[in-house]
């Protein structure tokens, strides 16, 4: 049986070594973003750094601010933050020991970065509830948003 001869390939597919270097450009990414994605992309950790851009809080008040997050992933979660030097832990020596989290000059310059992703929320993330049934975190990380109508939409970060 005679074997099938195989084609070359078209002209409208091959591509010239100049476009293949672009290609590899484009997809390749730059280390330094891709970490801070890795870091920033992890479940609770956005959310965390906007709660604690109002300011200090206590590990109590990040579990009541962030709903859902179970004790051990805060708990996680601040010490990985706190490793990259985004927060910092600041026990006062009293009785009882009280203990704050509160963001670093490295954390707060990512205040732009969280409020463009909120704007860019408000503009297309639609809610399955009703804007004024929006729950309390969500309404004080908002400027005249449809989460704050009604509820305090003068807040800002």
């Amino acid at each position: 049986m005679e074997k099938p001869q195989e084609s070359a390939p078209s002209a409208s597919f091959s591509t010239s070594p100049r476009t293949q270097q672009q290609q590899k450009q484009i997809t390749r990414l730059c280390p330094r973003y891709e970490h801070a994605m890795q870091i920033l992309g992890k479940r609770w950790t956005g959310l965390l750094i906007a709660s604690l851009l109002e300011g200090p809080r206590r590990f109590s008040e990040l579990t009541a601010t962030v709903g859902g997050l179970s004790d051990r992933v805060l708990s996680d979660r601040l010490r990985e933050l706190e490793q990259e030097g985004l927060v910092e832990r600041v026990v006062y020596p009293q009785i009882p020991v009280r203990v704050e989290y509160q963001l670093t000059e490295k954390g707060r310059a990512l205040k732009p970065v969280i409020e463009a992703i909120h704007a860019w929320a408000e503009r297309w993330i639609e809610l399955p509830y009703a804007p004024s049934s929006c729950p309390p975190a969500a309404t004080e990380m908002t400027t005249n948003s449809a989460c704050a109508e009604g509820e305090g939409g003068d807040r800002q970060f």
